[in-house]
């Protein structure tokens, strides 16, 4: 055992055996996560494969599915989905405000989490043991963080770039709302009806605003498919998380229910929208002084000392000098 420490220790450095422990207890955790995720198949699950193979599917209907689950993920649905049903539906949702909406989403973000975690984790290894294993002042303190470090920023990265993405999103509906609802107005009182005004507004909107426009467009196709109007407007604001969508939502909903004119109330609505709009924007202009005032001091205010105050400073060392050389 002497022996070997010494062989590693003279192969790695002084942190040698820590190094080797960490890479063994990684190719174990590895196994262990193959092993768990490898499951027998269940015979009742055969059956459905071989009953499923024995229907043929038309080419039409095979190119209208395009939201089938992959099959792959099945058996590490276990290792890739939270157990809790209320963490699963809020993974699903925050996926789904972010603009992910496959069927497995939520097993690819958990996938990517754990590729990027022990990615980033064998990257930090191979960085220490290359270029800082062999420096005799490294602490063990500095050596987890090496270790650690990399592999702790690779399972947030796919965090913050969801959350990023939904930020993104959300901004992105919430300007281009109010010129969507004077465009849909528009459309209303020339006399289409809303579900016509919808798609005609997701057409026209579609280069500006990408997201609010496949919002439109999914509303219109489950309204085209017979499914009640309140149920899919309610849908859309959960997919959107924006609370003009939902106010919007709520708006639609109660002149359905009382029979009240639409182009009335979207009329209100629009012109309400665009009050805020200049409000969000005057908000924004009254912000930018005091976002400014740190730089302008840290841009203008070293120049100006210099300017003042350099000419002075040059010639009280001058007059040191001058003093120094006479000897006084």
């Amino acid at each position: 055992m002497r022996a070997l420490m010494d062989l590693i220790t003279n192969a790695l450095g002084p942190f040698g055996p820590l190094i080797a422990v960490g890479l063994l207890g990684l190719v174990l955790v590895l196994i262990a996560i193959m092993i768990l995720v490898r499951d027998s198949q269940d015979p009742l699950e055969k059956i459905k494969k071989a009953s499923r193979s024995g229907v043929e599917v038309q080419p039409e209907k095979k190119r209208l599915r395009t939201g089938r689950r992959n099959d792959k993920l099945d058996k590490y649905a276990n290792f890739l989905e939270p157990k809790d049903e209320k963490s699963l539906s809020q993974i699903r949702l925050t996926l789904m405000q972010a603009g992910y909406r496959d069927r497995d989403a939520v097993r690819y973000f958990h996938f990517a989490q754990f590729a990027f975690g022990i990615g980033f984790l064998i990257l930090g290894v191979l960085y220490f043991v290359v270029f800082v294993a062999g420096n005799e002042g490294t602490t063990t303190q500095q050596t987890i963080l090496y270790i650690l470090g990399p592999g702790a920023a690779g399972y947030l990265l796919p965090k913050y770039w969801v959350t990023k993405r939904l930020q993104q999103r959300q901004q992105e509906i919430t300007d281009g709302f109010p010129d969507s609802l004077d465009m849909m107005l528009t459309c209303v009182e020339a006399g289409q009806s809303l579900d016509q005004s919808i798609i005609r507004v997701a057409n026209e909107i579609r280069v500006s605003y990408p997201a609010l426009a496949d919002e439109y467009e999914i509303v219109a196709h489950q309204i085209k498919a017979g499914r009640d109007k309140p149920s899919v407007l309610n849908e859309m604001a959960e997919r959107c998380g924006v609370m003009d969508i939902s106010s919007f939502v709520t708006v639609l909903v109660q002149s359905q229910s009382f029979g009240t004119s639409v182009a009335d109330a979207l009329r209100v609505y629009a012109a309400e929208m665009r009050d805020k709009r200049v409000m969000r924007a005057e908000e924004k202009a009254n912000k930018l002084p005091t976002k400014m005032t740190l730089a302008t001091m840290m841009l203008t205010v070293p120049p100006l000392l210099i300017i003042l105050v350099g000419p002075s400073v040059l010639g009280i060392m001058e007059l040191f000098s001058m003093g120094v050389g006479t000897g006084q």
